[in-house]
This record gives C-alpha cells, structure tokens and sequence, in this order.
C-alpha cells in the first residue's frame, strides 16, 4: 500500500513540474508575426471567402450567377 502511494506522489509531482516548465517556457508572440497575421487578415482574398458566405444573394441579383441573359 505504501509503495503505491508513494508512486502516486512521484507522478502527481512530475507532471505538476511539467505543467510549470510548460507554462513557463511558453513563448510570447513575435510583435512582427502578430501584425503580418492582422494584416493578412484585412486583405481582400482573406475576406473574400466570409463575404461571400454573408451575401449570397447579392451575387445572385446582380446576374453573377453564370445563367445566360439570352
């Protein structure tokens, strides 16, 4: 009984010690890479594909639909 206890502990403090080192070692995002993110998502092929989710009918009202006019 006491063994099993005692390997209990040893586990319960090995992963606590790798969650603090985890968290500790967790690196902060590159100022640099954060803006280029930010700016490729203000880019017009990055809204593209949400627009087009958000007004599907506009597409359809102005013709864009491909159907032929004739």
């Amino acid at each position: 009984m006491v063994p099993l206890l005692v390997v209990a502990v040893v586990i319960v403090a090995v992963l606590g010690a790798a969650v603090s080192y985890a968290r500790r070692n967790r690196r902060e995002p590159d100022d640099i890479d954060s803006f280029r993110r930010q700016i490729d998502a203000l880019s017009p092929e990055a809204r593209r594909q949400t627009s087009d989710r958000m007004n599907p009918s506009e597409r359809r009202a102005t013709g864009d639909d491909g159907a032929g006019d004739s």
